[in-house]
């Protein structure tokens, strides 16, 4: 049994006396849902056997769970799993971490994270299969949280079922620490602040959003960095992390992301909006470290931000 694949707990005198299931629920921190996959997928162990989960354990037991997938690749392809992929032929991806659960990526402006459609290939998880794949790893990767497609930056990703559940609970609690940086339109009349306004669809638009009173809650905070006569740049974090939500609460306030023409900006040096994902800060769900990880700014904002405020 490879130690790389299985997440194992030791039981203690304390545990004694808890069935299997309830070990792999409360110690080993198994969704209900993902507690049934590893089930029928005879992915939890009690000292390297298959067991009853209404067994009681004893001080000292050892049990597993499984926590590496062998799913198939994203692009759904029967002959995904035999196909060779050389590396040099897949785009160049930054990696900022990575462990045995998670990763982290620069993704650059221009490329979505998943794919809508079935046929779609050519995605951040397209490309991420692949690059696995051609080091002879077939890992399906599952998207933490989203970015825009031309929003550049870190973004969490996690290389199982297990390292995706326990992420996704993290985010859904408020424990990952997504800050950007963001070019906006015109100078801000406070230093600081935050936009409270909940976000809705456009109902003239396949894809906008806009603020709506009965939209989602919504609220983004930030700090101007530098200014000019015509630009700001600002620190940005998010409370809450709805569909365009930076775009949309800065251009409700009449700043609109430089480049950002689906929100009311012009084009000018940027051939997108001046959005990048620049932090992430998380306690890792599993190891309990902390992670801080900062993604390089690309070359187009930094031309940007060169050209307006140096």
């Amino acid at each position: 049994m490879s130690s790389k694949n299985w997440l194992e707990y030791t039981v203690t005198e304390e545990d004694a006396g808890m069935n299997v299931e309830q070990i792999v629920r409360q110690k080993l921190n198994v969704s209900g849902r993902m507690m049934q996959r590893l089930t029928r997928s005879k992915g939890i162990l009690l000292n390297r056997k298959q067991p009853f989960l209404q067994r009681q354990v004893k001080a000292g037991d050892q049990v597993a769970v499984r926590v590496v997938d062998r799913q198939p690749l994203p692009d759904a392809s029967p002959a995904a799993s035999e196909r060779v992929v050389a590396q040099e032929s897949i785009p160049t991806i930054e990696f900022l971490y990575e462990d045995d659960h998670l990763l982290i990526v620069n993704k650059p402006a221009g490329m979505m994270v998943h794919p809508i459609k079935q046929e779609q290939s050519g995605t951040l998880v397209h490309v991420l299969a692949d690059l696995f794949l051609a080091k002879g790893e077939q890992l399906s990767i599952h998207p933490v949280h989203r970015l825009d497609k031309e929003t550049s930056g870190a973004i969490l990703l996690a290389k199982s079922s297990y390292g995706h559940q326990m992420a996704d609970r993290l985010l859904r609690e408020g424990g990952i620490h997504r800050e950007y940086l963001a070019v906006i339109n015109g100078a801000v009349a406070d230093e600081s602040g935050t936009i409270d306004a909940p976000i809705g669809r456009d109902q003239k638009h396949p894809t906008k959003r806009k603020v709506v009173n009965t939209g989602d809650h919504a609220v983004t905070h930030y700090e101007v960095t530098k200014s000019s006569a015509q630009m700001s740049l600002v620190r940005v974090w998010l409370e809450t992390g709805r569909t365009h939500q930076i775009r949309v609460h800065f251009a409700h306030i009449g700043h609109p992301l430089a480049g950002d023409t689906m929100y009311g900006a012009a084009r000018g040096l940027m051939r997108r909006q001046a959005l990048h994902a620049a932090v992430l800060h998380f306690e890792h769900p599993v190891s309990k470290e902390e992670i801080t990880v900062n993604a390089p700014v690309p070359a187009d904002m930094r031309r940007l931000i060169q050209a307006e405020f140096q």
